[in-house]
């Protein structure tokens, strides 16, 4: 049987889950993988903090413990914002790690350069949960490009933003109460702004465009809306016409220009639109393509277990196909 050495980033929501999927499923993946995965480092900002039924051992401060690891084979990273985590992929190419990454932040301005290093590295990167949680939009869009072209991508991808608008219209609820709703849920952070603003839902367009497209459009002339601006009277107002608003990130590329227009904010949708039916938290993509049509995926856009399950099944495409790198479209 062979062993495989882990590290993960952080031990947050993400991290604690890749965790506990690790020890849940172990004799799972001896038998479907034929690897034993040990997790040997937990990187984290207070590694006196009592956490129960795990060794205290394994959690650390120094990202140098995490590359001293002798033969590590794979990096999960499930860190907050760009920095310390593009250097500590970056770092871990270089020794020649798989890595795994949740964080769409850090994925939409590195993710392209961290695929090309990896490619001459002979490594691979898995980034499935940067985009729609547990919806299998990069693997789907990597396997229709194969033989497909991807004319156009649109997608409700905040699940906090759609569930303050599902809350709007389903119970006439206005914005500050749906809001209050989603954090006492905890849906919404404390501090709400990437969410409602768009931000969050650009960034994680700007990664589908890159594997769409194998470019990203110049972030400058991305208009990005946020749903705060939405009012009860508006959300009335359209479902009395049998319409929705759904905040949507849209993109395609111009067949006369060649650029990529992209842009996130609400739309008004119809009964006959793919992203009508979407409601609460859910992520959907709809995919347009030349030979398929249009496929939609739908989804929980986040969580413990739906991030972390695509995380490990990330790993385990790595381990199905070790020969190929991850293509950056």
């Amino acid at each position: 049987m062979t062993s495989v050495k882990a590290a993960i980033l952080g031990f947050g929501t993400v991290g604690q889950g890749i965790y506990n999927i690790v020890h849940e499923r172990r004799e799972h993946f001896k038998q479907t993988l034929g690897v034993e995965i040990e997790v040997a480092k937990i990187l984290v900002r207070d590694a006196s903090k009592v956490r129960e039924g795990i060794d205290s051992s394994l959690f650390t401060e120094s990202f140098d413990d995490i590359l001293a690891i002798p033969d590590l084979e794979v990096v999960f990273e499930g860190i907050v914002g760009e920095d310390p985590a593009y250097g500590y992929l970056d770092q871990a190419i270089e020794k020649g790690c798989h890595v795994i990454t949740a964080n769409k932040v850090m994925f939409a301005r590195y993710g392209q350069e961290l695929q090309l290093k990896a490619k001459k590295k002979g490594v691979q990167v898995g980034y499935e949960a940067t985009t729609a949680g547990g919806v299998p939009v990069i693997k789907t869009m990597q396997n229709l490009l194969r033989v497909n072209e991807v004319k156009q991508v649109q997608g409700i991808l905040n699940g906090t933003s759609n569930y303050i608008l599902t809350q709007m219209r389903a119970e006439e609820l206005p914005f500050d109460v749906a809001l209050k709703a989603a954090q006492d849920l905890g849906y919404a952070e404390a501090d709400p702004h990437n969410d409602v603003s768009g931000e969050d839902a650009f960034r994680k367009l700007m990664i589908l465009c890159a594997l769409a497209f194998g470019e990203q459009p110049d972030w400058n002339k991305v208009e990005v809306v946020g749903i705060d601006g939405i009012s009860s009277e508006q959300v009335e107002e359209a479902k009395a016409q049998g319409l929705r608003y759904r905040h949507v990130a849209d993109a395609y590329r111009d067949e006369a220009t060649g650029e990529i227009i992209a842009k996130v904010g609400p739309q008004l949708v119809g009964a006959d639109h793919p992203l009508y039916a979407i409601d609460d938290v859910n992520n959907a993509v709809t995919l347009d393509t030349n030979y398929i049509g249009t496929l939609t995926m739908v989804g929980p856009g986040a969580g413990m277990y739906p991030t972390a399950s695509v995380m490990m099944e990330d790993y385990a495409d790595m381990l199905a196909k070790p020969e190929k790198a991850v293509s950056l479209a």
